[in-house]
């Protein structure tokens, strides 16, 4: 099985990285916000396996500081309190497959290829999720740089949403998923890229690379020595691999190594088997078939989905990969306009995880601390420990009892910024920056002659 490599075995450790999974030096680590926050007196789900205790958490700037039963925790004088008494306070939600910048039902093919509406809609879609307590997406497909655009802007706290670790466009073979009628007049332009033979699918992982991808996305159909190309390019850039895939492309898939198989499509038990004994984690989206059942009986008109399958086997296919010791992650893939139904389509996604025989704690684990590890992210993200990154939620409710509560976020924090408080976006007023003195003027003038 391929190796991916880790760039920071050559990074000496006192030389800050990147929050994301390039891994790119930096000068100084990301401090987030001034000022400290504490969260008072609620029912802490850490997501590290310990049984809900009242406590209280402490943020300074980006990181939590402290965590504890209450009378454990000393609150800094100068702290900005949340008295939090009777809800509960959780890491931030994982969604590991989104697509920022889908195309809608009610607009025009131009329009859904414009990259300006694109970075639009997935403001839009941000805004949904974080206000539904996801503090982290990862995006599956999106337009262009849009997708790496809207990253540096929540990296820069200057929109709210999720941190985003994007793939840019799905490497697919001619005419594969996604690309069965792809041409210059499809919505789906821009998302897609289509690639022939083991060289070209190397260069669309690079491509991806330079743009700024933290993953790359591929999906069947190709042939085996196109995703071992990809899977080997990708893993020596130091990049995970996602992999939609079905029938024999996941055989071929795990064969060449990829981190992660999308969809509870089919394959057999021994290829389950694989997964488990190579680590190969699973994320199954069964929600979005859910919908898609629902709304039109059933998955028609794709020539990458040839086979029969229900929410009843989607469900048994989760079963078969727990049973099998597979780990799994949540993601949603709802694409068009069903991002407007959140946060339904989440909870549902954990439901169908307790259908298929984990508990409701264990799902909110999965949802968290799990997904972290499988983004590769779980040393700073997925549960409430001191150094974790700051992304944490306050919840109106007892999710660890009833994941309907879910529904009720009532403050979330991400990266140690308040961006939802009361169920409310928060935008903080404008800080003018001061016009320049006289002094700058006149070198400014002198500058520019």
């Amino acid at each position: 099985m391929p190796r991916i490599y880790d760039r920071t075995e050559w990074i000496d450790e006192s030389t800050p990285v990147s929050h994301d999974l390039r891994h790119v030096p930096q000068a100084e680590d990301a401090r987030g916000p001034e000022g400290r926050i504490a969260l008072r007196g609620g029912r802490i789900f850490d997501a590290v396996g310990n049984a809900v205790y009242t406590g209280t958490v402490v943020m300074d700037g980006n990181r939590v500081v402290d965590v504890g039963p209450t009378s454990d925790v000393q609150i800094p004088a100068d702290a900005r309190v949340f008295d939090v008494s009777g809800r509960t306070v959780m890491p931030g939600l994982i969604d590991l497959h989104c697509h920022l910048t889908f195309t809608q039902s009610e607009i025009s093919v131009s329009q859904g290829q414009c990259l300006a509406d694109a970075a639009l809609r997935g403001v839009e879609r941000m805004r949904i999720w974080l206000e539904s307590g996801i503090t982290t997406i990862r995006d599956a497909g999106s337009h262009g740089m849009a997708p790496f655009r809207l990253k540096e802007w929540i990296q820069n706290n200057r929109l709210p949403g999720p941190r985003i670790f994007p793939a840019g466009c799905l490497i697919t073979g001619v005419g594969g998923h996604g690309a069965e009628s792809l041409d210059h007049a499809s919505p789906m332009l821009g998302i897609i890229r289509e690639a022939s033979g083991p060289n070209d699918w190397r260069n669309a992982a690079r491509e991806q690379f330079k743009r700024g991808a933290d993953i790359i996305k591929v999906a069947s159909h190709f042939s085996r020595d196109e995703v071992a190309a990809v899977v080997d390019e990708a893993h020596s850039l130091g990049l995970k691999v996602m992999c939609d895939a079905e029938t024999q492309y996941v055989e071929w898939a795990v064969e060449a190594g990829v981190d992660t198989i999308e969809h509870p499509l089919p394959r057999t038990d021994e290829v389950i088997r694989r997964m488990a004994e190579r680590g190969v984690a699973a994320i199954p989206t069964a929600v979005a078939y859910v919908i898609i059942f629902d709304r039109l009986g059933g998955y028609f008109g794709s020539s990458s989905r040839r086979f029969t399958f229900s929410k009843d086997d989607n469900v048994k296919m989760i079963q078969r990969m727990k049973d099998a010791g597979v780990k799994m992650g949540i993601g949603t893939d709802v694409i068009f306009d069903d991002y407007r139904m959140f946060p339904s389509p989440y909870i549902v996604e954990l439901k169908l995880f307790t259908e298929a025989g984990f508990s409701i704690a264990e799902a909110l684990r999965i949802a968290t601390a799990t997904s972290a590890e499988i983004l590769g992210m779980d040393h700073l993200l997925g549960t409430l420990e001191r150094g974790k990154l700051a992304d944490v939620l306050v919840v109106d409710g007892e999710p660890d009892r009833d994941l309907d509560d879910l529904a009720r976020v009532d403050m979330v924090i991400r990266d140690g910024h308040v961006l939802i408080e009361d169920g409310r976006v928060v935008t903080p007023r404008h800080v003018p920056v001061p016009m320049p003195d006289s002094d700058e003027r006149e070198g400014n003038r002198r500058f520019w002659g």
